[in-house]
């Protein structure tokens, strides 16, 4: 007896004298009736084929018929397929999503607009440069499909952003474009030989009869330029009628059908003129302009992609069986914590983990900039997307997937276009009503050369409707800031705050922190002075000490921890930022308060004198022990406190160490000022005190400077793997290279520089070239070279930002 087979979507027997089939991660899979085959055929055709290497069950018998919109974007509400693309925290959820069908800066409103009116939409954002949207919603209130719905339903396909479905719309969209630019391209050519000969007279004698003939010629062979070529031109400006808004478009579609529409009822009637050449190199100019406009965007777009890119698809499992250890080769997404991979020479890593065995040379580049390898061991952290130069190393893996440092750094690049800077939102609203008034004087330039030149009114309003350029204007900002952020993230700049790069330009002061800042925040004990009653011992006072900075984030802590042999008994531990810290000590007789921290703290009342700092250990309010520790400046410090003098900007350290160091690291880097031993508030009043007068950036290591990273104007944090999520900082540096910060400025200015001169030519070239066209001076063909290279031009300047 024949192996009966199971339905690959619901585990239900297959009938024997049916077919159903449906291609499942590149494996045809048999399905039972129909109903199972359309839905398994539409989780495929939305890229959600992840859904079946997840679930744990079956799925329910599908319908017979073919599912409606709803019941097919439902697909996307499963939560094991949206663990893949989304972003939780309690009942909040954010997700990237891909739109296809935006156009200009128009399309990113109305889908603003529209979805904005859904119960429970918190937040969303459309990148007109990415073509992506960022979106958050209360899970609670909202369904992920509903707000696929409602994107559908205005006209445009959304879906979540994953690189190989980006890289399939994109190829899809570039071949579409070629297809239609290579047929404008041939009958521009066909119809453009009979107009010159018209035009030139070259038929002069010839019978009238022939000359209709050809206009037929040219009639038939421009048709299917409008009707196919000119497609996405009409799609777009269909889609902001009927949603009530004005797009670029319109104005291009009304001049195209115009012509044509023109064209055709003078040669049926077989009197007139006939503009078929006009129309076919029209749509085949503007074709060439948005295919290279698309080019350039995605050259702007692609740094995240390729960060993603660089995630291998397997890993190598290490299992132990019977005590024997077995390799298995698996999808890198399905690893789960604490399971060990092996990672060989050569090899990308696929997760975070920790180093549980081996040790190599990491090239870690994509996430700080640094080509350096860098050595690491076992205890040591290493990221997703990697590379293993040297030597084996089994992991213990952390996090996979979105919960990856990569993943953070590409949520940051989002996070960054979360909102729009204030000259973009300008830009954004004057290229609205741009359209509106273009249409508005094309009719009233026909009107006027109507009576002037009846001849000339049409060809002039078709000049007027083709040579503006609304599209320039809403790309100027969004492109530059594209270009730079992307710049910047190669650097292991990574901006989180929309308004950096404008607010960098207006920075007068900047305040450094000093510990983990410009000094490395690698901490030494170099010497333990223990009291003269020598009650307790050197090693007692370190591992009490040890105890303690077990409990704090400070630098400081992996002096002790990494000298301390004993385990002690303390309880009601408290962390007083910058100045110590205190609990209570079981020694086993009886209990006593411990104090670890600055002279202050303690209540010394003759410090001890050294240049290096000082910890002071206190026993129930006697001095039992005094630490001293040194820690070394920063290369790159003093690179960065040079190009602060250089730029004219006043510089100030601010820091809780109340120790000599402080004015030792200040002289040695020249820094105008040292405020110290103060506490994190009064950190906070002295740069809102500043702020009174001037724009202030803070500089810090993003541990205990949470409230004054988060007052600055602008903030930036040398911050870890761990710290890069929570961080309070608008920007922060991956690595410990401060001369970064001079990158960032010199960027921020460049930036604000390029989209200056986007918009200056934007709004130059429409100031000219209104007129102009108005006026007769400017050709149809010349006009539409003006529009469709005026965007190019300023997309083109952008990139720039990217060398």
């Amino acid at each position: 007896m024949s192996k009966v087979s199971h339905c690959f979507h619901c585990g239900e027997p297959n009938p024997t004298d049916t077919n159903f089939n449906v291609v499942i991660n590149n494996v045809s899979q048999k399905m039972c009736c129909p109903g199972c085959e359309a839905v398994a055929q539409t989780i495929v055709d939305s890229g959600l084929s992840s859904y079946y290497e997840h679930r744990t069950e079956v799925a329910n018998k599908g319908d017979t018929l073919i599912p409606e919109e709803l019941q097919q974007l439902e697909h996307y509400d499963l939560e094991k397929i949206q663990s893949d693309f989304i972003k939780k925290t309690d009942n909040i959820t954010e997700i990237t999503l891909t739109i296809e069908g935006i156009s200009c800066a128009a399309c990113a409103w109305l889908i603003e607009k529209q979805l904005r009116f859904l119960p429970g939409l918190m937040f969303i954002n459309v990148n007109t440069t990415l073509n992506r949207a960022v979106i958050r919603w209360d899970n609670e209130q909202l369904a992920l499909s509903k707000i696929l719905l409602q994107i559908q339903r205005i006209g445009y396909k959304a879906y979540p952003f994953q690189v190989n479905q980006q890289e399939i719309f994109y190829t899809q969209q570039v071949k579409s474009y070629l297809r239609r630019l290579g047929l404008a391209g041939l009958a521009t050519m066909q119809v453009m030989m009979f107009a010159i000969a018209l035009y030139a007279d070259f038929f002069s004698g010839m019978e009238e009869e022939f000359i209709h003939y050809f206009r037929w010629v040219s009639f038939i062979l421009a048709t299917p330029v409008l009707l196919y070529s000119a497609q996405p031109f009409y799609a777009n400006a269909w889609r902001n009628i009927r949603n009530k808004t004005l797009g670029m478009d319109i104005p291009i579609s009304i001049a195209l059908l115009g012509a044509y529409t023109a064209s055709g009822y003078a040669t049926i009637v077989g009197r007139g003129e006939v503009y078929f050449e006009s129309v076919s190199m029209f749509t085949f100019l503007l074709l060439l302009g948005r295919l290279l406009e698309i080019r350039a965007r995605r050259k702007a777009s692609e740094t995240s992609s390729n960060l993603l890119r660089l995630l291998p698809s397997m890993a190598t499992l290490l299992e132990t069986v019977d005590e024997v250890v077995t390799h298995h080769l698996i999808p890198a997404k399905t690893l789960m914590a604490r399971q060990r991979i092996l990672v060989k020479p050569g090899e990308t890593i696929a997760v975070d983990g920790i180093i549980r065995q081996g040790q190599s040379n990491i090239e870690e580049s994509m996430l700080t900039g640094e080509h350096l390898p860098v050595f690491k061991e076992s205890g040591d952290t290493v990221y997703a997307g990697t590379v293993n130069v040297s030597g084996i190393l089994t992991i213990e893996v952390v996090n996979v997937g979105n919960n990856t440092l990569i993943s953070d750094i590409i949520q940051l690049q989002n996070s960054a276009q979360k909102n729009k800077p204030r000259i973009e939102v300008m830009a954004d609203t004057v290229s609205r009503y741009f359209v509106a008034s273009l249409l508005l004087i094309a009719t009233l330039t026909y009107i006027a050369w109507s009576i002037i030149d009846a001849d000339q009114a049409f060809w002039i309003t078709l000049s007027v409707l083709v040579a503006t350029c609304p599209c320039a204007l809403s790309l100027a900002t969004p492109t530059a800031l594209t270009c730079a952020t992307a710049q910047l993230n190669k650097q292991g700049i990574l901006i989180k705050q929309h308004h950096v790069l404008e607010t960098l330009n207006k920075i007068q002061h900047v305040v450094f922190d000093k510990t983990g800042t410009l000094t490395q925040g690698n901490f030494k004990l170099l010497n333990v002075n223990v009291g003269n009653e020598q009650q307790y011992t050197e090693q007692q006072c370190i591992d009490l000490a040890a105890n303690l900075e077990m409990n704090s984030e400070h630098p400081i802590a992996v002096a002790f921890t990494a000298l301390h042999s004993k385990k002690m008994h303390i309880t009601d531990i408290e962390n007083i930022p910058s100045q110590g810290l205190q609990a209570i000590w079981h020694d086993g007789s009886n209990d006593k308060l411990v104090k670890l921290g600055h002279a202050k703290f303690c209540k010394i009342t003759f410090p001890f004198a050294s240049q290096e700092l000082l910890l002071y250990l206190t026993i129930d309010s006697e001095l039992v022990a005094i630490f001293e520790l040194g820690d070394e400046i920063r290369d790159s410090a003093a690179s960065l406190v040079n190009f602060c003098i250089k730029k004219q900007l006043n510089t100030t350290m601010l820091t809780g160490d109340i120790s000599n160091k402080s004015e030792e690291v200040a002289n040695q880097l020249a820094i105008e000022k040292v405020v110290k031993g103060v506490s994190p508030q009064q950190k906070l009043a002295y740069i809102q005190s500043l702020q009174q007068t001037q724009q202030v950036m803070m500089i810090g290591d993003g541990i205990n400077d949470a409230p004054v990273l988060a007052g600055a104007h602008v903030s930036i944090a040398l911050a870890t793997g761990t710290d890069i999520a929570k961080n309070s900082a608008d920007v922060i540096l991956l690595g410990s290279d401060l001369q970064k910060i001079s990158l960032l400025v010199d960027n921020a200015r460049q930036t604000t520089r390029i989209i200056k001169e986007n918009l200056g030519w934007a709004i130059g070239y429409n100031l000219i070239i209104v007129p102009l066209a108005v006026m007769g001076l400017v050709p149809p063909y010349v006009a539409v070279l003006g529009m469709s290279f005026s965007s190019l031009i300023v997309v083109s300047n952008s990139l720039r930002l990217l060398k």
